[in-house]
């Protein structure tokens, strides 16, 4: 059987200055980790041998119809702008129709230097790699938007970290797209209005096909990364680098570098090495994320005949998404103790349970999966749970639909990453399988559940470039 991926390309049919055309740089001996059978499926790619899948999803070879290209962008990183990124170790290979009909970016990470390479080596090793397969798998499991893994391949080359040399590896990513909040401001930072009026047509036609103007369009993005925050803070979860080159269109989640599920809660957990002051913190990033569309909002004014009154109404958009977020937080969080529709006044009973949690440094995942909780210091908090569900039905099953039972904890992964340098990839496997199942219980492997131990705990999480 020989690999056919049926490519419809239109990113490339833009104008030159949107990408850089720029192959792969091959690899020394590439060999298949895995493939994701199921996904390719969906996006009616039709699988090859194992060498034919490693050479492919490498970069040394180009499957017919492939066009690769490095997508251009700038960003606010860390809140400091940066004028010109771009992809600096990936390549889009192009795009793909879903058997629903919906259209995805398959992109190779990892593999090589391009034009926006910035000095860089244009290469991934393999910590990060298996990190981001498993992390976007669990992601695309527990039902948050977010891009998936179709392919892990070993290059038979080293690359050089701070740690020393590595192997290296490359990452398929699938994608929605790769149009990002930083590609919007590229074209603005350049005043190139038609630039700018070409991508938001683009995006607009690709992702939100309702919209007629920039002020519906930039509502469609705000709602979209509203629920997706939410959806963050429902499962613990803590991006790491909320940058707006990081920061899509589409609504997904994307780009997995220092990434991280929290253990014990606590509202200002950070774990990304990068984040000296917090500035992605659990609790900030529903702050975050207005910033980011306040940005995508700026970029936006250059296409407005009426500066002012664009202003005005860009303005009240952004502004309206606090609300928005905590509407997302409030029903999510409702359901996580029980409720079919929260109200209101029902934040205060959620809040005090979260602080509680934060006293007691509680592991965040476990104690929604067990709730009730029987220790002393919950006693209160659960006479007035109990004594508000009253009027609900259908509670238990409500809890264990809401409540994962499994995360891609942190110490797992680095116990997972440990084991594939020593050559052993079953505990990767391993975490996939039962991830891919996170509110099932699986008496069988209830140790994944278990917080870490002294010991296994991990303080910080690093980007990998």
């Amino acid at each position: 059987m020989t690999l056919k991926i049926p490519f419809d390309n239109t990113y490339t049919r833009l104008p030159q200055r949107f990408f850089s055309r720029q192959n792969p740089t091959p690899v020394a001996s590439p060999a298949l980790i895995r493939f994701n059978t199921e996904l390719a499926t969906e996006l009616n790619i039709t699988p090859g041998t194992k060498p034919e899948l490693a050479a492919a999803f490498s970069g040394n070879i180009l499957p017919e119809g492939a066009a690769p290209i490095a997508l251009a962008y700038a960003g606010h990183q860390f809140g400091g702008f940066s004028p010109q990124l771009g992809d600096g170790r990936a390549h889009l290979l192009g795009e793909v129709v879903d058997t629903k009909g919906k259209r995805f970016d398959i992109q190779l990470k990892g593999s090589g230097p391009t034009p926006w390479s910035r000095g860089g080596d244009g290469r991934a090793w393999l910590g990060p790699v298996l990190r981001e397969y498993v992390v976007s798998e669990s992601m695309h499991a527990l039902g948050i938007p977010t891009s998936r893994a179709l392919a892990a391949v070993t290059t038979g080359d080293r690359v050089f970290r701070e740690n020393g040399a590595l192997p290296g590896a490359v990452l398929t990513r699938v994608a929605a797209s790769h149009i990002r909040v930083g590609t919007f401001e590229y074209f603005a930072a350049r005043g190139d209005k038609d630039a700018l009026q070409t991508l938001l047509d683009h995006a607009i036609s690709r992702h939100y096909p309702g919209c007629e103007t920039p002020l519906e369009f930039l509502t469609a993005v705000i709602r979209a990364q509203a629920e997706l925050v939410g959806k963050w803070l429902s499962v613990g979860f803590i991006h790491g680098v909320m940058n707006t080159d990081n920061t899509t269109i589409s609504g997904e989640t994307i780009d997995y570098g220092p990434c991280a599920f929290m253990d014990v809660y606590h509202p200002q957990t950070v774990f990304s090495s990068i984040d000296a002051r917090g500035r992605y913190a659990y609790d900030n990033q529903a702050h975050v994320i207005v910033w980011n569309m306040a940005q995508l909002a700026s970029a936006l004014l250059l296409l407005m005949p009426d500066q002012d009154q664009a202003i005005r109404d860009f303005t009240e958009a952004v502004h309206a998404m606090p609300g928005l977020i905590e509407g997302h937080w409030l029903r999510l969080f409702g359901r996580k103790i029980g409720l079919e529709d929260a109200r209101p006044e029902d934040k205060a009973l959620i809040t005090r349970l979260l602080d509680i949690m934060t006293d007691e440094k509680a592991d965040f995942t476990n104690s929604f999966r067990n709730l009730p909780l029987e220790e002393p210091a919950y006693s209160g908090w659960t006479t007035s749970w109990q004594a508000r569900l009253k009027s609900e039905t259908g509670v238990s099953a409500r809890l264990q639909a809401a409540n994962p039972a499994f995360i891609p904890r942190n110490h797992r992964i680095e116990q997972m990453i440990d084991a594939a340098l020593a050559g052993d990839f079953k505990p990767f496997e391993r975490l996939l399988t039962v991830l891919s199942r996170p509110y099932e219980s699986q008496p069988e492997a209830q140790d994944l559940s278990r917080p870490p131990q002294p010991g296994e705990v991990v303080e910080s999480t690093f980007c990998g470039t």
